[in-house]
Protein backbone atom coordinates (compact mmCIF):
# COMPACT_ATOMS: atom_id res chain seq x y z
CA UNK A 1 0.00 0.00 0.00
CA UNK A 2 1.46 3.34 -0.99
CA UNK A 3 0.35 6.82 -0.08
CA UNK A 4 1.60 9.78 -2.10
CA UNK A 5 1.86 13.47 -1.27
CA UNK A 6 3.40 15.78 -3.84
CA UNK A 7 4.82 15.07 -7.29
CA UNK A 8 8.13 14.80 -9.04
CA UNK A 9 11.06 12.43 -9.27
CA UNK A 10 11.00 8.70 -8.86
CA UNK A 11 13.73 6.15 -8.55
CA UNK A 12 13.74 5.76 -12.32
CA UNK A 13 14.13 9.34 -13.43
CA UNK A 14 14.81 12.93 -12.66
CA UNK A 15 12.60 15.73 -11.41
CA UNK A 16 9.01 15.85 -12.61
CA UNK A 17 7.22 19.16 -12.94
CA UNK A 18 4.31 19.65 -10.56
CA UNK A 19 0.79 19.37 -11.98
CA UNK A 20 -1.32 22.36 -12.72
CA UNK A 21 -3.52 23.61 -9.91
CA UNK A 22 -7.29 23.40 -10.12
CA UNK A 23 -9.13 26.49 -11.18
CA UNK A 24 -10.76 28.38 -8.39
CA UNK A 25 -14.51 28.23 -8.32
CA UNK A 26 -16.37 31.46 -8.07
CA UNK A 27 -19.05 30.03 -5.78
CA UNK A 28 -18.22 28.10 -2.61
CA UNK A 29 -19.07 24.40 -2.47
CA UNK A 30 -22.01 24.98 -0.12
CA UNK A 31 -23.79 27.19 -2.66
CA UNK A 32 -22.94 24.99 -5.65
CA UNK A 33 -24.17 21.78 -3.99
CA UNK A 34 -27.96 22.26 -4.51
CA UNK A 35 -27.54 22.57 -8.28
CA UNK A 36 -24.55 20.24 -8.67
CA UNK A 37 -24.76 16.98 -10.55
CA UNK A 38 -23.75 14.95 -7.52
CA UNK A 39 -26.68 16.25 -5.45
CA UNK A 40 -29.18 15.34 -8.17
CA UNK A 41 -27.66 11.88 -8.66
CA UNK A 42 -27.82 11.16 -4.93
CA UNK A 43 -31.40 12.42 -4.77
CA UNK A 44 -32.23 10.17 -7.71
CA UNK A 45 -30.69 7.23 -5.88
CA UNK A 46 -32.90 7.89 -2.86
CA UNK A 47 -36.05 8.31 -4.98
CA UNK A 48 -35.38 5.12 -6.93
CA UNK A 49 -34.51 3.27 -3.74
CA UNK A 50 -38.12 3.01 -2.49
CA UNK A 51 -39.73 1.22 -5.47
CA UNK A 52 -36.65 -0.95 -5.96
CA UNK A 53 -36.51 -1.92 -2.28
CA UNK A 54 -40.23 -2.81 -2.34
CA UNK A 55 -39.54 -5.12 -5.28
CA UNK A 56 -36.50 -6.68 -3.59
CA UNK A 57 -38.28 -7.15 -0.27
CA UNK A 58 -41.33 -8.70 -1.92
CA UNK A 59 -39.22 -11.08 -3.98
CA UNK A 60 -36.99 -12.11 -1.09
CA UNK A 61 -39.77 -12.70 1.43
CA UNK A 62 -42.00 -14.51 -1.07
CA UNK A 63 -39.40 -16.84 -2.55
CA UNK A 64 -37.62 -17.62 0.71
CA UNK A 65 -40.93 -18.27 2.47
CA UNK A 66 -41.93 -20.57 -0.39
CA UNK A 67 -38.63 -22.42 -0.22
CA UNK A 68 -38.77 -22.72 3.56
CA UNK A 69 -42.34 -24.01 3.39
CA UNK A 70 -41.33 -26.64 0.84
CA UNK A 71 -38.34 -27.89 2.86
CA UNK A 72 -40.48 -30.79 4.03
CA UNK A 73 -40.29 -31.97 0.43
CA UNK A 74 -37.38 -32.26 -1.97
CA UNK A 75 -38.44 -29.12 -3.85
CA UNK A 76 -37.69 -26.78 -0.95
CA UNK A 77 -33.89 -26.86 -1.33
CA UNK A 78 -33.69 -25.98 -5.07
CA UNK A 79 -36.40 -23.33 -4.64
CA UNK A 80 -34.42 -21.75 -1.81
CA UNK A 81 -31.24 -21.90 -3.93
CA UNK A 82 -33.05 -20.21 -6.82
CA UNK A 83 -34.27 -17.52 -4.43
CA UNK A 84 -30.70 -16.84 -3.30
CA UNK A 85 -29.48 -16.69 -6.89
CA UNK A 86 -32.15 -14.10 -7.63
CA UNK A 87 -30.98 -12.08 -4.63
CA UNK A 88 -27.41 -12.24 -5.96
CA UNK A 89 -28.68 -10.95 -9.30
CA UNK A 90 -30.49 -8.06 -7.64
CA UNK A 91 -27.31 -7.38 -5.68
CA UNK A 92 -25.39 -7.02 -8.94
CA UNK A 93 -27.95 -4.48 -10.16
CA UNK A 94 -27.69 -2.56 -6.90
CA UNK A 95 -23.91 -2.42 -7.21
CA UNK A 96 -24.27 -0.95 -10.70
CA UNK A 97 -26.84 1.57 -9.46
CA UNK A 98 -24.53 2.61 -6.64
CA UNK A 99 -21.65 2.98 -9.10
CA UNK A 100 -23.69 5.09 -11.51
CA UNK A 101 -25.47 7.37 -9.00
CA UNK A 102 -23.22 7.36 -5.91
CA UNK A 103 -19.83 6.87 -7.55
CA UNK A 104 -19.29 3.83 -5.33
CA UNK A 105 -17.23 1.09 -6.96
CA UNK A 106 -17.69 -2.20 -5.10
CA UNK A 107 -16.00 -5.36 -6.30
CA UNK A 108 -18.07 -8.42 -7.03
CA UNK A 109 -18.34 -10.95 -4.20
CA UNK A 110 -16.52 -14.24 -4.32
CA UNK A 111 -17.86 -16.54 -7.06
CA UNK A 112 -19.59 -19.84 -6.40
CA UNK A 113 -17.11 -22.65 -5.82
CA UNK A 114 -18.38 -26.03 -6.93
CA UNK A 115 -16.44 -29.15 -6.02
CA UNK A 116 -17.78 -30.93 -9.12
CA UNK A 117 -20.15 -30.17 -12.01
CA UNK A 118 -23.84 -30.85 -11.75
CA UNK A 119 -27.07 -29.38 -10.42
CA UNK A 120 -26.63 -30.85 -6.93
CA UNK A 121 -23.16 -29.34 -6.58
CA UNK A 122 -24.48 -26.00 -7.85
CA UNK A 123 -27.32 -25.96 -5.30
CA UNK A 124 -24.86 -26.82 -2.53
CA UNK A 125 -22.49 -24.06 -3.62
CA UNK A 126 -25.30 -21.48 -3.63
CA UNK A 127 -26.49 -22.47 -0.16
CA UNK A 128 -22.94 -22.55 1.23
CA UNK A 129 -21.98 -19.16 -0.19
CA UNK A 130 -21.94 -16.34 2.34
CA UNK A 131 -22.42 -13.81 -0.47
CA UNK A 132 -25.82 -15.35 -1.26
CA UNK A 133 -27.09 -14.92 2.27
CA UNK A 134 -25.67 -11.40 2.51
CA UNK A 135 -27.55 -10.47 -0.66
CA UNK A 136 -30.75 -11.86 0.90
CA UNK A 137 -30.11 -9.83 4.03
CA UNK A 138 -29.66 -6.70 1.90
CA UNK A 139 -33.01 -7.27 0.15
CA UNK A 140 -34.74 -7.49 3.54
CA UNK A 141 -32.96 -4.71 5.41
CA UNK A 142 -32.98 -2.11 2.66
CA UNK A 143 -36.76 -1.56 2.66
CA UNK A 144 -37.17 0.16 6.06
CA UNK A 145 -34.18 2.38 5.40
CA UNK A 146 -35.42 3.20 1.89
CA UNK A 147 -38.82 4.25 3.30
CA UNK A 148 -37.18 6.50 5.90
CA UNK A 149 -34.70 8.11 3.50
CA UNK A 150 -37.39 8.62 0.82
CA UNK A 151 -39.73 10.40 3.26
CA UNK A 152 -36.97 12.59 4.70
CA UNK A 153 -35.43 13.49 1.34
CA UNK A 154 -38.73 14.32 -0.40
CA UNK A 155 -40.04 16.43 2.48
CA UNK A 156 -36.92 18.49 3.05
CA UNK A 157 -36.40 18.95 -0.70
CA UNK A 158 -39.98 20.09 -1.36
CA UNK A 159 -40.05 22.28 1.75
CA UNK A 160 -36.70 23.93 0.97
CA UNK A 161 -37.45 24.77 -2.64
CA UNK A 162 -41.04 25.70 -1.79
CA UNK A 163 -39.96 28.27 0.80
CA UNK A 164 -37.11 29.54 -1.39
CA UNK A 165 -39.44 30.24 -4.31
CA UNK A 166 -42.27 31.59 -2.12
CA UNK A 167 -41.80 35.19 -3.34
CA UNK A 168 -42.55 33.93 -6.88
CA UNK A 169 -45.83 32.19 -6.14
CA UNK A 170 -47.28 33.52 -2.84
CA UNK A 171 -49.82 35.60 -4.87
CA UNK A 172 -51.41 32.30 -5.96
CA UNK A 173 -52.89 31.75 -2.46
CA UNK A 174 -55.09 34.88 -2.20
CA UNK A 175 -56.08 34.62 -5.83
CA UNK A 176 -56.99 30.94 -6.01
CA UNK A 177 -57.18 29.70 -2.41
CA UNK A 178 -58.90 32.64 -0.77
CA UNK A 179 -56.23 33.20 1.93
CA UNK A 180 -53.53 35.80 2.42
CA UNK A 181 -50.52 33.45 2.21
CA UNK A 182 -48.98 30.50 3.98
CA UNK A 183 -50.82 30.08 7.29
CA UNK A 184 -48.62 29.60 10.35
CA UNK A 185 -51.45 29.62 12.91
CA UNK A 186 -55.20 29.87 12.89
CA UNK A 187 -58.24 29.35 15.14
CA UNK A 188 -61.80 30.62 15.32
CA UNK A 189 -60.78 34.18 16.26
CA UNK A 190 -57.61 35.00 14.32
CA UNK A 191 -54.98 33.61 11.95
CA UNK A 192 -51.34 34.37 11.16
CA UNK A 193 -50.24 34.45 7.51
CA UNK A 194 -46.92 35.11 5.80
CA UNK A 195 -48.23 37.88 3.63
CA UNK A 196 -46.11 41.04 3.93
CA UNK A 197 -42.77 41.80 2.26
CA UNK A 198 -40.67 41.24 5.37
CA UNK A 199 -42.23 37.87 6.18
CA UNK A 200 -41.96 36.73 2.56
CA UNK A 201 -38.26 37.68 2.53
CA UNK A 202 -37.56 35.85 5.79
CA UNK A 203 -39.41 32.80 4.44
CA UNK A 204 -37.26 32.83 1.31
CA UNK A 205 -34.07 33.10 3.39
CA UNK A 206 -35.15 30.15 5.54
CA UNK A 207 -35.86 28.26 2.32
CA UNK A 208 -32.40 29.16 1.03
CA UNK A 209 -30.74 27.77 4.16
CA UNK A 210 -32.82 24.62 3.97
CA UNK A 211 -32.12 24.23 0.24
CA UNK A 212 -28.38 24.53 0.91
CA UNK A 213 -28.69 21.90 3.64
CA UNK A 214 -30.72 19.44 1.53
CA UNK A 215 -27.75 18.01 -0.47
CA UNK A 216 -25.83 17.35 2.74
CA UNK A 217 -28.88 15.72 4.35
CA UNK A 218 -29.34 13.50 1.30
CA UNK A 219 -25.62 12.73 1.30
CA UNK A 220 -25.87 11.62 4.90
CA UNK A 221 -28.77 9.36 3.98
CA UNK A 222 -26.86 7.83 1.07
CA UNK A 223 -23.93 7.15 3.40
CA UNK A 224 -26.01 4.37 4.93
CA UNK A 225 -26.75 3.05 1.43
CA UNK A 226 -23.04 3.01 0.73
CA UNK A 227 -22.39 1.04 3.89
CA UNK A 228 -25.12 -1.47 3.05
CA UNK A 229 -23.87 -1.99 -0.50
CA UNK A 230 -20.23 -2.25 0.53
CA UNK A 231 -20.87 -4.47 3.54
CA UNK A 232 -23.54 -6.82 2.17
CA UNK A 233 -23.09 -6.86 -1.61
CA UNK A 234 -19.30 -6.74 -1.84
CA UNK A 235 -16.71 -9.41 -1.09
CA UNK A 236 -16.23 -10.47 2.50
CA UNK A 237 -13.12 -9.47 4.43
CA UNK A 238 -11.85 -13.02 4.29
CA UNK A 239 -12.28 -13.20 0.52
CA UNK A 240 -10.62 -9.79 0.08
CA UNK A 241 -7.74 -10.93 2.22
CA UNK A 242 -7.35 -14.12 0.19
CA UNK A 243 -7.23 -12.09 -3.04
CA UNK A 244 -4.70 -9.71 -1.49
CA UNK A 245 -2.51 -12.60 -0.37
CA UNK A 246 -2.68 -14.18 -3.82
CA UNK A 247 -1.62 -10.87 -5.35
CA UNK A 248 1.20 -10.50 -2.81
CA UNK A 249 2.36 -14.02 -3.61
CA UNK A 250 2.55 -13.10 -7.28
CA UNK A 251 4.57 -9.99 -6.40
CA UNK A 252 6.96 -12.10 -4.31
CA UNK A 253 7.45 -14.58 -7.16
CA UNK A 254 8.02 -11.81 -9.71
CA UNK A 255 10.44 -10.00 -7.40
CA UNK A 256 12.41 -13.16 -6.71
CA UNK A 257 12.60 -13.94 -10.43
CA UNK A 258 13.75 -10.38 -11.18
CA UNK A 259 16.43 -10.61 -8.49
CA UNK A 260 17.67 -13.92 -9.89
CA UNK A 261 17.86 -12.44 -13.38
CA UNK A 262 19.76 -9.44 -12.04
CA UNK A 263 22.23 -11.65 -10.19
CA UNK A 264 22.73 -13.84 -13.27
CA UNK A 265 23.27 -10.76 -15.45
CA UNK A 266 25.74 -9.23 -13.00
CA UNK A 267 27.69 -12.49 -12.76
CA UNK A 268 27.71 -13.00 -16.54
CA UNK A 269 28.65 -9.44 -17.45
CA UNK A 270 30.92 -8.78 -14.51
CA UNK A 271 32.85 -11.34 -12.49
CA UNK A 272 32.39 -14.20 -14.97
CA UNK A 273 33.72 -12.13 -17.87
CA UNK A 274 36.68 -11.02 -15.79
CA UNK A 275 37.48 -14.58 -14.74
CA UNK A 276 37.34 -15.76 -18.36
CA UNK A 277 39.72 -12.99 -19.38
CA UNK A 278 41.91 -13.85 -16.39
CA UNK A 279 42.10 -17.50 -17.46
CA UNK A 280 43.12 -16.48 -20.98
CA UNK A 281 45.79 -14.09 -19.66
CA UNK A 282 47.24 -16.74 -17.38
CA UNK A 283 47.28 -19.22 -20.28
CA UNK A 284 49.24 -16.75 -22.42
CA UNK A 285 51.57 -16.01 -19.52
CA UNK A 286 52.22 -19.72 -19.08
CA UNK A 287 53.18 -20.03 -22.77
CA UNK A 288 55.55 -17.04 -22.58
CA UNK A 289 57.10 -18.10 -19.29
CA UNK A 290 60.03 -19.90 -20.99
CA UNK A 291 60.40 -17.58 -24.01
CA UNK A 292 59.90 -14.15 -22.43
CA UNK A 293 59.87 -14.20 -18.61
CA UNK A 294 59.55 -10.40 -18.35
CA UNK A 295 56.43 -10.31 -20.56
CA UNK A 296 54.99 -13.25 -18.62
CA UNK A 297 55.60 -11.37 -15.37
CA UNK A 298 53.78 -8.31 -16.71
CA UNK A 299 50.84 -10.47 -17.77
CA UNK A 300 50.74 -12.13 -14.34
CA UNK A 301 50.75 -8.67 -12.73
CA UNK A 302 47.82 -7.61 -14.93
CA UNK A 303 46.03 -10.83 -14.05
CA UNK A 304 46.57 -10.02 -10.38
CA UNK A 305 44.77 -6.72 -10.92
CA UNK A 306 41.93 -8.53 -12.68
CA UNK A 307 41.63 -10.88 -9.69
CA UNK A 308 41.29 -7.93 -7.35
CA UNK A 309 38.63 -6.33 -9.57
CA UNK A 310 36.71 -9.62 -9.80
CA UNK A 311 36.84 -10.04 -6.03
CA UNK A 312 35.57 -6.49 -5.58
CA UNK A 313 32.66 -7.11 -7.96
CA UNK A 314 31.81 -10.37 -6.20
CA UNK A 315 31.93 -8.58 -2.86
CA UNK A 316 29.58 -5.86 -4.12
CA UNK A 317 27.26 -8.50 -5.57
CA UNK A 318 27.17 -10.39 -2.27
CA UNK A 319 26.46 -7.14 -0.43
CA UNK A 320 23.56 -6.51 -2.81
CA UNK A 321 22.09 -9.95 -2.07
CA UNK A 322 22.41 -9.75 1.70
CA UNK A 323 25.27 -7.90 3.42
CA UNK A 324 27.19 -9.78 6.05
CA UNK A 325 27.26 -6.71 8.33
CA UNK A 326 23.45 -6.79 8.50
CA UNK A 327 23.43 -10.41 9.62
CA UNK A 328 26.25 -9.95 12.11
CA UNK A 329 25.61 -6.49 13.59
CA UNK A 330 22.07 -5.44 12.66
CA UNK A 331 20.46 -2.40 11.09
CA UNK A 332 22.51 0.28 12.85
CA UNK A 333 25.87 -0.87 11.46
CA UNK A 334 24.42 -1.89 8.07
CA UNK A 335 22.70 1.46 7.48
CA UNK A 336 25.77 3.34 8.61
CA UNK A 337 27.78 1.43 5.99
CA UNK A 338 25.22 2.32 3.31
CA UNK A 339 25.25 5.98 4.40
CA UNK A 340 29.03 6.12 4.10
CA UNK A 341 28.76 5.19 0.41
CA UNK A 342 26.04 7.78 -0.32
CA UNK A 343 26.89 10.78 -2.49
CA UNK A 344 25.75 13.28 0.19
CA UNK A 345 26.38 13.48 3.94
CA UNK A 346 23.86 11.28 5.77
CA UNK A 347 22.93 11.34 9.45
CA UNK A 348 21.77 7.92 10.72
CA UNK A 349 19.81 7.43 13.95
CA UNK A 350 18.65 3.91 14.89
CA UNK A 351 16.67 3.57 18.12
CA UNK A 352 16.00 -0.16 18.52
CA UNK A 353 16.43 -2.22 21.68
CA UNK A 354 16.07 -5.54 19.86
CA UNK A 355 16.23 -6.85 16.32
CA UNK A 356 13.17 -7.65 14.21
CA UNK A 357 12.83 -10.82 12.15
CA UNK A 358 15.53 -11.28 9.49
CA UNK A 359 13.01 -10.85 6.65
CA UNK A 360 11.73 -7.53 8.03
CA UNK A 361 15.29 -6.41 8.76
CA UNK A 362 16.33 -7.18 5.20
CA UNK A 363 13.39 -5.30 3.70
CA UNK A 364 14.15 -2.29 5.92
CA UNK A 365 17.81 -2.35 4.84
CA UNK A 366 17.08 -2.49 1.13
CA UNK A 367 14.34 0.15 1.45
CA UNK A 368 16.77 2.65 2.96
CA UNK A 369 19.46 1.63 0.45
CA UNK A 370 17.21 2.34 -2.55
CA UNK A 371 16.01 5.64 -1.10
CA UNK A 372 19.57 6.82 -0.44
CA UNK A 373 20.55 5.75 -3.94
CA UNK A 374 17.65 7.80 -5.26
CA UNK A 375 18.85 10.83 -3.30
CA UNK A 376 22.37 10.46 -4.72
CA UNK A 377 21.11 10.26 -8.33
CA UNK A 378 18.17 12.62 -8.56
CA UNK A 379 17.52 14.77 -5.47
CA UNK A 380 20.42 17.24 -5.85
CA UNK A 381 20.51 17.41 -2.05
CA UNK A 382 23.31 18.61 0.23
CA UNK A 383 22.33 16.47 3.21
CA UNK A 384 20.11 13.53 4.09
CA UNK A 385 18.89 11.84 7.24
CA UNK A 386 17.80 8.33 8.18
CA UNK A 387 15.78 7.56 11.30
CA UNK A 388 14.69 4.10 12.46
CA UNK A 389 12.54 3.43 15.50
CA UNK A 390 9.86 1.13 16.82
CA UNK A 391 6.26 2.12 17.60
CA UNK A 392 4.34 -0.66 19.36
CA UNK A 393 4.33 -3.54 16.86
CA UNK A 394 5.54 -1.50 13.85
CA UNK A 395 9.04 -0.76 12.57
CA UNK A 396 9.26 2.83 11.31
CA UNK A 397 11.78 4.14 8.76
CA UNK A 398 12.14 7.74 7.67
CA UNK A 399 14.51 9.07 5.01
CA UNK A 400 14.75 12.85 4.52
CA UNK A 401 16.68 15.16 2.21
CA UNK A 402 16.77 18.85 1.28
CA UNK A 403 16.78 18.27 -2.47
CA UNK A 404 14.54 19.54 -5.25
CA UNK A 405 11.55 17.50 -4.06
CA UNK A 406 8.68 16.46 -6.27
CA UNK A 407 9.01 12.72 -5.68
CA UNK A 408 5.93 10.70 -6.49
CA UNK A 409 4.73 7.12 -6.63
CA UNK A 410 3.83 6.46 -10.26
CA UNK A 411 3.23 3.18 -12.03
CA UNK A 412 6.48 1.63 -13.22
CA UNK A 413 8.68 3.89 -11.10
CA UNK A 414 11.19 2.77 -8.52
CA UNK A 415 9.06 4.11 -5.67
CA UNK A 416 6.09 2.11 -6.96
CA UNK A 417 8.19 -1.06 -6.99
CA UNK A 418 9.40 -0.28 -3.49
CA UNK A 419 5.81 0.21 -2.33
CA UNK A 420 4.86 -3.17 -3.81
CA UNK A 421 7.64 -4.88 -1.87
CA UNK A 422 6.46 -3.28 1.35
CA UNK A 423 2.87 -4.20 0.61
CA UNK A 424 3.83 -7.88 0.45
CA UNK A 425 4.47 -7.81 4.22
CA UNK A 426 1.59 -5.40 4.99
CA UNK A 427 3.89 -2.42 4.96
CA UNK A 428 3.08 1.18 4.00
CA UNK A 429 5.06 3.76 2.04
CA UNK A 430 4.22 7.46 2.48
CA UNK A 431 5.91 10.07 0.26
CA UNK A 432 5.76 13.73 1.25
CA UNK A 433 7.68 15.67 -1.38
CA UNK A 434 6.39 19.08 -2.46
CA UNK A 435 8.02 20.77 -5.42
CA UNK A 436 11.18 22.50 -4.24
CA UNK A 437 11.60 20.14 -1.29
CA UNK A 438 12.26 18.99 1.27
CA UNK A 439 11.39 15.31 0.75
CA UNK A 440 10.35 12.96 3.52
CA UNK A 441 9.70 9.28 2.81
CA UNK A 442 8.26 7.20 5.63
CA UNK A 443 8.06 3.42 5.54
CA UNK A 444 6.11 1.36 8.05
CA UNK A 445 6.73 -2.36 8.48
CA UNK A 446 5.24 -4.94 10.83
CA UNK A 447 7.45 -5.73 13.80
CA UNK A 448 8.22 -9.41 14.10
CA UNK A 449 10.70 -10.51 16.74
CA UNK A 450 13.68 -12.46 15.50
CA UNK A 451 13.39 -16.14 16.28
CA UNK A 452 16.09 -17.80 18.35
CA UNK A 453 18.27 -19.88 16.05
Amino acid sequence: MATEYGQGYGLDGGPVAPGSTERRRRLPAALRAPVGGRAWRELGHVLLGLPISILLFTYAVTTVSLGAGLLVTFLGIPVLAAALVGCRGFGALERRRARALLGLAVAEPEPLRRAEPGVVAWVGAVLASGASWRALLYCVLHLPWAVFSFVVAVNVWVLGWGLLTYPLWFWVLPMYAGQDGIQLYGDETHAIYLDNAFEVTVTALVGLLLTIAVPWIVRGLTTVDRLLVRGLLGPSRLASRVVELESDRGVVVDTAAADLRRIERDLHDGAQARLVALAMDLGLAKEKLQEDPEAAARMVDEAHGEVKAALRELRDLARGIHPAVLTDRGLDAALSAVASRCGVPVRVEVDLTERPAPAIEGIAYFTVSELLQNISKHARATWAGVEVWRTENRLMLQVMDNGVGGARVSRGSGLAGLAERLDVVDGILVVDSPAGGPTKVTAELPWRVERVR
